[in-house]
């Protein structure tokens, strides 16, 4: 039985954007062809020669030249080298994908751009910018945006703040330059109870090796009107990534940060694995939104998660494609009373790939409450797992959970995976999960052909109708973004 993920909505805006449609009839059964859409856009790779690249490899000497040539105070260096020891010693992860293809002595871990941090775009050098301007980033921080960064490889090369911002105290700063001009704050937040070093074999690498991101603090009271960005684009042949981000939104506040990932297409693998530690105090409300867009090339092992105080929300939504082998789970830890989150996600893949997604709510304190929405596509035999975990403590009474999967199958030999975890150490809390999966349908494909649409264009309505909860929940340029994106890599068959 088919799937339905469209609305009379969705089709009366469909009919009004689309005109002079010509309907396809078919007695026989209906069958879908291939959608084969070009994603030079974003796997093209720039020919501009690395100011320097480290030798593959990890070793302790990798490390200090990082710290050397960023000129970091000890303290950082300390933080570096403890956590490359207990890395070293740590094994894989025993679950998820395999990752058994992923050679780490073959990886670049540090790889810098030629090219200095600048605030204007015309400083930044040609190719760089092209890449950037391609992809949208000037165009978009002119109209709906309240600051940018932008990091090439390993090194920041565009950063900028309104000034109507800054004179209100909100800092936005590349997260190299914070360890220099706000040691106290970055000493007291960075890796130190949201992400320890310790927490996971690629947190501890991270802690080792991280290069660049974004730093963020916005003082008490202050709400950010537009979003902050940051665009992270990774050209190097079997290159890594290990930005860095770090928010502090003091009591009161309100932000939203958006994160951008890319990087060309190489036949061999690369990694990323960066890191996000978000602070909600009380009051205080996050949102953080991303769209990631690896290569198929790339290991996607990142981390993220936020400490939420009383009465502070933090909400997540995520796009989650273009990867070969996706870990990520976004994690919010509820400690102080009426602490919210809201997890919203959408993870695409395709032929060829393992997305292993999902969502974690820790509740520490009374009357928190989480929601988490999961919307995966897999296509022509990718494979998608869907990870959530729901955890009350003994002392977090009068807690509101809700957790809900949906899985839609297009085409043959195409994988859902659910793996829900429950942990409830008391009775007073009011829980629910459900987890649906399912195809389009020959049903729904013939409706939708009956009132004009095409094969193709039926099966484009019905995926955004299915994402559509997660879609509106972005800024218009970034839904557009989403939106093509997934048709890019769509490709497969109603089955």
């Amino acid at each position: 039985m088919g799937f339905c993920c469209f609305s009379e909505k969705l089709l009366g805006q469909y009919y009004h954007n689309k005109k002079n449609l010509t309907m396809k009839k078919s007695a026989n059964k209906t069958k879908l062809k291939s959608v084969k859409l070009d994603r030079s856009l974003y796997d093209h790779a720039d020919k501009l020669k690395p100011r320097f690249s480290e030798k593959p490899g990890l070793t302790e000497s990798t490390v200090r030249e990082i710290s050397r040539q960023k000129d970091e105070p000890a303290w950082m260096l300390e933080k570096r080298l403890a956590a490359l020891k207990i890395y070293l010693q740590k094994r894989m992860p025993s679950f998820g994908p395999d990752l058994s293809d992923l050679d780490l002595d073959s990886i670049i871990y540090y790889s810098r751009p030629n090219a200095n941090e600048e605030t204007n775009w015309s400083d930044v050098p040609d190719e760089i910018k092209t890449t950037f301007a391609r992809l949208g980033i000037p165009e978009a921080e002119k109209k709906a945006l309240s600051g940018v960064g932008a990091q090439y490889d390993s090194d920041v090369v565009y950063h900028k703040l309104k000034k109507e911002w800054s004179k209100l105290g909100v800092i936005f700063e590349n997260m190299d330059i914070a360890v220099k001009e706000y040691p106290d704050l970055v000493k007291k937040y960075f890796m130190t109870e949201c992400v320890p070093a310790s927490d996971h074999k690629f947190s501890m690498l991270h802690g080792a090796v991280w290069s660049g991101g974004t730093f963020i603090y916005v003082p008490k009271n202050v709400k950010i009107l537009l979003p902050l960005q940051a665009y992270f684009r990774m050209n190097a042949r079997s290159g890594g990534q290990f930005e860095h981000t770090l928010i502090i939104a003091d009591e009161g506040s309100e932000v939203h940060y958006i994160e951008g990932c890319s990087a060309p297409r190489y036949n061999q693998n690369s990694l990323h694995a960066g890191c996000v530690e978000i602070f909600v105090h009380k009051n205080a409300r996050v949102r953080y939104s991303s769209i990631e867009n690896w290569s198929k090339n790339t290991y996607n092992l990142n981390t993220k998660r936020a400490l939420v105080e009383e009465n502070g929300v933090i909400e997540w939504v995520s796009g989650n494609m273009g990867s070969g082998t996706t870990m990520l789970y976004p994690s919010s830890v509820l400690r102080g009373r009426g602490a919210r989150s809201d997890s919203l996600g959408v993870a695409f893949a395709g032929p060829g790939q393992n997305q292993d997604t999902g969502a974690k709510a820790i509740h520490l304190a009374p009357d928190t409450s989480s929601n988490i929405v999961s919307k995966s596509i897999s296509v022509s035999g990718g494979i998608n797992t869907f990870r959530g975990l729901i955890r009350i403590a003994p002392n977090a009474t009068g807690v509101k959970s809700a957790m809900a999967c949906d899985a839609l199958l297009i085409g043959q030999k195409s994988i859902a995976n659910t793996i829900p975890e429950l942990q409830i150490k008391n009775d007073e809390v009011n829980v629910s999960h459900e987890a649906r999966i399912g195809k389009i349908g020959e049903e729904e494909i013939f409706f939708l052909q009956s009132r004009g649409l095409s094969e193709t264009e039926a099966v484009r309505l019905a995926v955004s109708g299915f994402i559509e909860p997660i879609i509106k929940t972005l800024p218009v340029e970034y839904a557009l973004e989403l939106n093509k994106l997934i048709e890019l890599e769509m490709e497969g068959a109603v089955g």
